[in-house]
């Protein structure tokens, strides 16, 4: 009978912790794409001080002094593009660890971007992430972001997970090991990235506004904030690609869109996870965001 009992137990605790983990997507882009070591596809772009290679991680780190940057070798007009993250535990208000494309360089003030950021919490709180898209300018006096935010169903502290971007003609997924959590779709030419941009990781100081609102600020305290990035991938149509290079697929499907079982799974995530999303927020003037119309 004990036996039993104890059976029981870790089957319903099993049946617990699985209420709690997006269903399967059925299929595992990551997989499907190389590798690359941080010196094969990026460089340093600020902050070398604060950045070194840990085996085969990069961990890059905020203090007092500076935060640190890199940047991809080479930009791209589509692509898949990822790498594994670790975060650091404990008090990290106001400290941003990012990962994202951008053409901010090549087009100042008038920039595309597609983000994924941590934003730093307070002890016993949890990370959130971020995603964001600016198209043709967010430092022009018109910022207009497209945020979506998730709490993540894992501790992002404890382990490397992977996260990644999906850019193509059509449309921009944003992925959490695997799994689709954002899918932006191109339904204007107007509301959508078109121009080439680079891959970057940064760690940084937005105290003015990374935790709730810039209710808590960097404590350097508790410095250094640390970031640490693995299993880079960046694949795709570069820049320099002609004009017949073949966007990559992160579905099943060859010509792109994801399959029902991902659908699946990125709704599990938007009834679980989700906690802000611009679309649906009364207090945004959204004649600035007509993909919300429909």
């Amino acid at each position: 009978m004990a036996f039993f009992l104890s059976l029981l137990l870790i089957l319903m605790s099993s049946s617990a912790n699985a209420a709690y983990w997006p269903p399967s997507p059925g299929y595992y882009p990551s997989s499907r794409f190389r590798s690359m070591s941080f010196y094969e596809g990026f460089r340093n772009l600020w902050g070398p001080e604060h950045q070194r290679m840990d085996n085969s991680a990069l961990a890059i780190w905020l203090d007092r002094n500076s935060g640190s940057g890199f940047k991809s070798v080479r930009p791209f007009r589509s692509g898949y593009f990822g790498a594994s993250i670790k975060l650091q535990r404990g008090y990290t208000a106001g400290v941003i660890t990012a990962f994202y494309l951008s053409n901010n360089e090549a087009h100042p003030g008038y920039h595309d971007e597609v983000d994924i950021e941590f934003l730093g919490t307070t002890f016993g709180k949890p990370y959130t992430l971020q995603t964001n898209v600016y198209i043709r300018g967010s430092g022009d006096g018109r910022i207009i972001g497209r945020e979506m935010k998730f709490h993540l169903w894992f501790d992002p502290t404890q382990g490397f997970h992977h996260y990644a971007i999906l850019w193509s003609p059509k449309d921009i997924i944003f992925f959490v090991d695997d799994v689709p959590i954002r899918r932006y779709p191109r339904k204007s030419d107007a509301t959508f990235p078109l121009r080439p941009m680079w891959v970057y990781g940064s760690i940084w100081d937005a105290s003015s506004w990374a935790t709730e609102d810039g209710k808590y600020k960097a404590d350097y305290r508790y410095q250094p904030f640390v970031g640490s990035y693995t299993d880079f991938k960046a694949t795709g149509c570069t820049a320099y690609s002609s004009r017949w290079c073949h966007p990559v697929s992160a579905s099943p499907f060859p010509s792109g869109g994801l399959s029902s079982r991902q659908r699946m799974a990125m709704s599990w995530v938007h009834s679980h996870s989700l906690v802000y999303d611009y679309c649906r927020d009364q207090k945004r003037d959204h004649s600035l965001t007509p993909e919300c119309w429909g």
